[in-house]
C-alpha cells in the first residue's frame, strides 16, 4: 500500500485498485457484498451525489473466493476507511459469506455491521456518518427500510 499525503486528506492506493480517501471527522463506510453489488451501489451514490464520497471502500466476494483468504484483505481495507471515528460495514445478505466475513470484523461501538444494504440505506449512511455511530445506525436502517415502497401507493 502506498500512502500519498494531500491537503487534509489521506489517499491510499492498493495494488489491486482499491482506493480509499478519508477526512478525519466522519465514520468510514465499508461494503462487503456479493460480486460487484457493492461497487455498483457506490457508483449509483456517485451519480446521485455527483461526486465519489470520501472514506468508502468495497470488497466484492465471488463464488471462487475462500473467505479465510479474504479476511486479511478485509482487515486491511477496514483500516483504509477508519480515521478513528469508527466504520460501518454494510453487507447484502445476512448469513451469506460477505456477512460472515463482516461478523469477524465487528468491534461493538467502533466497527458495526448492517445487513440488507440497498441504495437508500447507503445514501442515508453517507448523509449521517458525521453524527455518531448510534445516529448513523438508526438512520441507515430507517433509510433502507423506508426506501422500499409500493410505487402505485404513492
Amino acid at each position: 500500500m502506498t500512502k500519498l499525503p494531500t491537503t487534509g486528506l489521506r489517499v491510499v492506493l492498493h495494488p489491486i485498485g482499491i482506493t480509499g480517501c478519508y477526512n478525519e471527522e466522519m465514520i468510514g463506510l465499508f461494503l462487503i457484498t456479493h460480486a460487484t453489488y457493492g461497487e455498483s451501489l457506490i457508483q449509483c451514490a456517485c451519480h446521485v451525489l455527483n461526486k465519489r464520497p470520501l472514506q468508502i471502500a468495497q470488497l466484492g466476494v465471488s463464488l471462487q473466493d475462500d473467505p479465510l483468504d479474504l479476511l486479511p484483505l478485509a482487515r486491511d481495507m477496514l483500516k483504509l476507511v477508519d480515521a478513528g471515528d469508527g466504520v460501518l460495514i454494510m453487507t447484502d445478505l445476512y448469513g451469506a459469506t460477505p456477512s460472515n466475513i463482516t461478523s469477524k470484523l465487528l468491534i461493538p461501538g467502533h466497527v458495526e455491521g448492517l445487513a440488507g444494504v440497498n441504495l437508500p440505506m447507503l445514501l442515508r449512511a453517507l448523509t449521517y456518518r458525521d453524527k455518531g455511530m448510534d445516529t448513523l445506525l438508526t438512520r441507515a436502517i430507517a433509510g433502507g427500510r423506508d426506501g422500499v415502497l409500493n410505487i402505485t401507493d404513492h
